[in-house]
């Protein structure tokens, strides 16, 4: 079996008769007679009713029509998948994207870039989905070995505290790491930035663990738990009953963009480029 022999059967079934089937294949109507006997042959049954005026499909022609054309549709699915590589931009991140710039990074992107779509992938794994194959960068700020990847720093993020908006640390404008330390933390051990082990080992929090951050945030809201996050989760997720607080005293978070060393997409420069004009600006603004 073959992909021709499925193209036939679909073409004359659209078609209406093997002759417009062969004009539209652009094939002689000799081999669209071919090519389904041998599928009739190779699944040993007849597809096709055939009369002088018409043909249509058996009770096995339909079953296997629908299974062609879903095969069909994922080989040009397939095929455009290898081929866009030039023409499509992929950035992976596990929560937060570009924080407050991500809208500002696509608007620059589309006016400068016309002719590669951007589109933001959101892959809760420790790379972002890059090391998955299911994006061309990644933006990270968990914890990972950078040797692996080609990468830049973007920025370093304020760690902001999360929490239940009838909590009594809520009416405080900012916090400390010790204020923290007698509620129960809630954090995503495989793509976090926070980890036990930025409070003194004789005084850490309680932890609760999630693996997705609208997970997360029902935590707080709930009122059990509280969440230590970078920046960019503060403009990214907004949400009825949980607040976020600036943690004074707690280290900032590295912002990187990983890529493939071996393989980098053509377009990994000019998005290397913006991205660190973007953030210089933002830090020129703020100082």
């Amino acid at each position: 079996m073959d992909l021709r022999q499925l193209q036939c059967l679909v073409g004359i079934v659209d078609a209406g008769t093997f002759t417009d089937a062969a004009i539209e294949l652009e094939i002689s109507q000799a081999a669209v007679s071919r090519n389904l006997l041998a599928l009739e042959r190779e699944l040993g049954v007849q597809l096709l009713h055939r009369t002088s005026r018409s043909v249509a499909p058996t009770s096995a022609g339909v079953r296997v029509l629908a299974r062609a054309r879903q095969i069909l549709a994922e080989v040009d699915e397939l095929v455009a998948e290898a081929t866009s590589g030039h023409t499509r931009l992929r950035i992976g991140h596990a929560w937060s994207a570009l924080g407050s710039h991500t809208t500002e990074f696509q608007r620059r992107w589309a006016a400068g870039h016309p002719e590669i779509e951007l589109q933001f992938i959101r892959t809760n794994t420790a790379t972002g989905g890059l090391a998955e194959g299911l994006c061309d960068l990644a933006v990270v700020r968990s914890h990972i070995d950078l040797k692996r990847f080609a990468h830049v720093l973007l920025t370093q993020e304020q760690r902001y505290g999360v929490l239940p908006a009838d909590d009594p640390l809520a009416r405080k404008r900012t916090l400390t790491l010790g204020q923290l330390q007698d509620h129960t933390l809630v954090i995503d051990r495989r793509t976090g930035s926070t980890t036990i082990d930025l409070w003194p080992e004789d005084s850490r929090p309680r932890i609760e663990y999630t693996h997705d951050v609208d997970d997360w945030l029902a935590a707080i809201a709930s009122g059990r738990c509280i969440g230590l996050t970078p920046q960019a989760t503060t403009t990214q997720y907004r949400r009825d009953g949980v607040v976020y607080r600036p943690v004074r005293d707690a280290p900032p978070v590295d912002v990187h963009l990983i890529w493939n060393r071996q393989d980098p997409h053509p377009a990994t420069e000019a998005a290397v480029a913006l991205l660190t004009s973007l953030y210089q600006e933002s830090r020129s603004s703020t100082s």
